[in-house]
């Protein structure tokens, strides 16, 4: 009865807000849904820049492009500029210098009051989930189409669809502290998803996860990737990366050092930076034929 009643508290809510924004968000939708001519990248930077008030520069030239239907790893130590790079894609930050474009479109010439409109239609996957504390899987997921303009009909038939496809249709009335990591983690992607994006934004997905759980969530983004979104994840996680095998673009202190098509987490070293590397760990030792 009360998972019942919630669901019902839940649809009333959707409703109330539905007559209000359900045309106005269809119109800016068309204008402003992200959605590549064939062909076209997905992702297109061209020497952009990127610096920050006091000269710290976060991006250095960043030149690249992503096809449809790709899947690339974004690696990097913590500051080598992934997380600016997404957040470039979002549009929080602006480039300094370059063009940032999303299926074609200049995201420089989108005004600010058709930012809200365009990030509904790219799907972003946070790795501190951002789920509504308050709502449930099913009001949580259905928020994203309810905001796009979609209907009643189609909230009801979509909804149950994604959950099915994330693995979450027995936690369809559970709240979110009510769900482990690796679920609520999973309710954020079939948030990001259900408006099937041509773009799929993942901000290390796994690492607030432990190793099992991620390759779960891995192996999520991997199908979503096959229906044919473009995923563009960025993290730390070397085993995931080397497991999977996809393009790789590292970054070290903002520029674009490697962009492997299917590459590891670390580029093979050749023989000399290995030695290299190896005389650097033992000067940093203390003189193991010195002790007892």
């Amino acid at each position: 009865m009360d998972e019942r009643a919630s669901k019902a508290r839940g649809l009333n809510r959707l409703r109330r807000a539905e007559h209000v924004d359900a045309a106005p968000a269809d119109a800016e939708k068309a204008a402003a849904a992200p959605r590549p001519p064939a062909g076209q990248p997905v992702v297109e930077f061209r020497g952009v820049h990127l610096a920050y008030e006091g000269g710290h520069v976060a991006l250095d030239g960043a030149t690249f492009a992503v096809e449809r239907g790709e899947f690339v790893f974004l690696v990097g130590q913590t500051g080598s500029g992934k997380s600016t790079l997404m957040r470039l894609l979002t549009k929080e930050l602006e480039a300094t210098a370059g063009t940032v474009r999303v299926a074609g479109r200049d995201l420089a010439v989108i005004d600010h009051k058709k930012v809200p409109f365009y990030r509904r239609n790219i799907g972003v996957v946070f790795q501190d989930f951002k789920l509504l504390p308050n709502r449930t899987v099913y009001d949580n997921v259905a928020y994203a189409l309810m905001v796009t303009g979609h209907s009643r009909k189609e909230i009801r038939r979509r909804v149950p669809d994604i959950l099915r496809l994330t693995g979450l249709a027995t936690k369809l009335h559970a709240y979110p502290d009510q769900l482990s990591g690796g679920e609520q983690q999973r309710v954020s992607i079939a948030r990001a998803f259900v408006n099937h994006p041509p773009l799929l934004l993942a901000d290390e997905p796994t690492g607030n996860l432990d190793p099992e759980t991620s390759i779960g969530i891995m192996q999520l983004l991997y199908r979503i990737n096959r229906t044919g979104s473009t995923v563009l994840v960025a993290t730390h996680d070397h085993a995931m990366v080397d497991r999977m095998r996809r393009r790789v673009i590292e970054l070290e202190k903002g520029r674009i050092i490697r962009d492997e098509a299917t590459g590891l987490y670390a580029r093979d070293e050749n023989t000399r930076e290995f030695a290299a590397r190896l005389r650097g760990d033992l000067s940093g030792r203390p003189d193991l034929d010195g002790g007892e």
